[in-house]
């Protein structure tokens, strides 16, 4: 098991080691889209990357970052994923929308 700490909305949830983070956030209630993002998004299949999110701690515990996280985030820092990309492997501290 792990946890999933949303620094902002000083929530924390409890999710299956492999879990997905985009799915994982709006079944709690995470707000992780900003208007258009909300509008527009894909769906959770990494094309359009409004589901970016800042890691603060524990990046060790996600997936390695996919070819579209790369593509899409390579002027971002190496700490921000798109959620629907990134599963869960143990404790991580998530900003969203930054």
């Amino acid at each position: 098991m792990a946890n999933i700490t949303f620094v902002k909305e000083e929530k924390e949830i409890t999710v299956a080691d492999g879990a997905n983070l985009r799915f994982k956030a709006l079944e709690n209630g995470i707000d992780l889209y900003k208007f258009v993002g909300k509008m527009m998004n894909c769906g959770g299949y990494g094309q359009c990357g409004t589901c970016v999110v800042e890691i603060t701690d524990g990046m060790e515990n996600l997936s390695p970052r996919t070819d579209v996280e790369n593509r899409k985030l390579k002027k971002r820092p190496d700490n921000y994923r798109l959620a629907c990309q990134a599963l869960v492997n143990g404790s991580v501290s998530v900003k969203t929308k930054p």
